[in-house]
């Protein structure tokens, strides 16, 4: 990303809600180049644009953050969800701390069950992707035999999950959930490996395990 990119950002953070002006003030540039930059900060999914009306004459354009630009920031989040998880554990036994994530997992793919009705394995595995896309996550999957496997290349949860690991219970459960079908998780990036994968088997294997 460019100086002049980062430093638009930089300002929306100081300064929520700024129009194109406000910008190019911020930054020295001319208003038709801040609006360029804008745009590919846009497509980037950085940030967001909405019209806000002043009385009389045309609306202009604000410009805020989205929670991806804001990520973009150094936070204490981490700190802080660290912290919260230690004392969550330290007042609850280990298994009631599993079942809240657990929880948590099948709250989220319940929010998505109507958009998964009528799909079948492979749009099923697509849409996830996609959901976990949105929760930070980079997934790839394949089919081999008569099996999926599916592949979160990087893991958003790893600074976390290396002194808590039950957080890897969420999107076990929530690839479960949304699958309909046990995903088994047979390599972990907490356990040195290169990615997270999991197995989910399809119907057709699982009839012929039971016919054996």
């Amino acid at each position: 990303m460019t100086r002049t990119r980062d430093r638009i950002l930089q300002t929306l953070l100081r300064k929520p809600r700024a129009t194109i002006n406000d910008l190019a003030e911020a930054v020295e540039i001319n208003p038709v180049s801040v609006r360029h930059h804008l745009s590919s900060l846009q497509v980037e999914g950085l940030i967001s644009v909405e019209e806000e009306r002043r009385g009389v004459g045309r609306p202009r354009q604000v410009f805020t953050l989205t929670e991806n630009g804001m990520e973009r920031f150094p936070t204490r989040y981490l700190r802080l969800t660290s912290r919260l998880l230690e004392q969550l554990k330290e007042t609850m036994p280990a298994l009631a701390v599993t079942r809240l994530f657990n929880q948590i997992a099948e709250d989220l793919a319940n929010e998505y069950a109507a958009q998964m009705q009528g799909l079948n394995m492979e749009e099923r595995l697509d849409f996830v992707k996609t959901m976990l896309a949105e929760e930070g996550f980079t997934v790839e999957w394949e089919k081999d035999g008569s099996q999926y496997q599916i592949h979160e290349i990087n893991c958003p949860y790893y600074q976390i999950g290396q002194n808590h690991p039950e957080v890897c219970a969420l999107d076990q459960t929530l690839i479960s959930k949304m699958l309909a079908v046990p995903a088994e998780k047979v390599q972990c990036i907490l356990s040195g490996d290169a990615h997270c994968t999991y197995v989910v088997q399809t119907s057709s294997s699982k009839k012929t395990e039971k016919a054996k």
